[in-house]
């Protein structure tokens, strides 16, 4: 089979695609034929070797073996089991740790995050419908504990995670400002955003005051530049960055306006909860480019550039 694999960190040409074989099966698991995949900001930076103390679990000097083949999402058809899926189910999923959907089959355990893909979406829609929706429902559900009337901050609502908050935060009632570039404007409030910042022109940090919750998808903020913000007894929330989980632990102890953290991982109960929000038309996929596999390091280097609108989708089938 065919598999894009990185055997050194760096630029994006490190990423070659090679002939592996096809994973062998064991007790419990799927083997799936992808059909579709996406490259994330997540997986160029792996490809980086970023950040340097991720390199204890990246590999040290040069991508750990089973870490070579990146790919997060991934939608296909399961090829063989035994377990709650039966060959020919069409599935959308999540590797989480164990990467490797930038190939022509994948490996999971039966109990990994893997769902039946939503009926109304094509295998490449249907990718770009993992990540990106579970992160921000879980983010502003199960962690914001979001609530009709509240204001919500969206920066970055141009991106993966960001287009899908956008309309999550709308569904859930909330009152929704969307920060992007200039060029997104159109997008984000097509999308739903009751109002639009364009990052150029305005600091959101400087609306005092303003928010009960700020959900930063790009981490481009601080807490220290973004409680001011945030009205009394609001709520932070950072997708990434090691030192944001010191922060939540002390704004927990202290109350107050707070750093809520978490790792959206297993996605076994949110993607039925998504694939149900996108059959019955209330969540919208955005694709900004799609490339085949053979073209895979194009695909990195235009996610590197970071302008990318919603997601970027490579073709592995068809």
């Amino acid at each position: 089979m065919r598999a894009a694999v990185h055997t050194k960190f760096g630029p994006p040409d490190v990423v070659q695609v090679v002939e592996t074989p096809v994973p062998a099966l064991r007790r419990g698991d799927v083997l799936i034929k992808v059909h579709a995949t996406t490259v994330t900001a997540a997986e160029t930076a792996m490809r980086r070797g970023e950040p340097l103390w991720g390199r204890l679990i990246l590999g040290l000097r040069r991508p750990r073996r089973r870490l070579r083949t990146l790919g997060l999402e991934f939608a296909g058809v399961i090829e063989s089991a035994d377990t709650r899926f039966k060959p020919g189910d069409e599935v959308f999923g999540f590797t989480g740790f164990a990467v490797g959907a930038h190939a022509d089959y994948l490996r999971l355990p039966a109990t990994a995050s893997l769902a039946l893909k939503p009926r109304n979406l094509t295998f490449a829609e249907a990718a770009a419908a993992v990540d990106g929706a579970t992160t921000a429902l879980f983010f502003l559900r199960d962690k914001a504990k979001l609530r009709p009337g509240q204001r919500v901050l969206i920066n970055g609502a141009s991106g993966s995670i960001g287009t899908y908050a956008v309309q999550l935060a709308k569904h859930l009632g909330a009152t929704v400002v969307g920060v992007c570039g200039p060029s997104n404007v159109d997008l984000v409030k097509s999308l739903g955003a009751d109002e639009v910042i364009d990052y150029t022109t305005h600091d959101f940090t400087t609306d005092f005051d303003s928010y009960d919750v700020v959900f930063d998808t790009v981490t481009k903020s601080s807490f220290r530049q973004a409680r001011r913000s945030l009205r009394d007894g609001g709520k932070y929330l950072p997708t990434t960055g090691l030192a944001n989980n010191l922060r939540a632990l002390w704004t927990a102890l202290r109350g107050g306006k707070r750093v809520v953290v978490g790792m959206s991982v297993n996605k076994r109960t949110t993607l039925p909860a998504i694939s149900s929000l996108i059959e019955s038309g209330q969540l919208r996929v955005v694709i900004d480019r799609t490339y085949p596999l053979t073209e895979i390091a194009e695909a990195h280097r235009y996610v590197d550039a970071g302008h990318k609108r919603g997601n970027v989708v490579v073709t592995v089938t068809g």
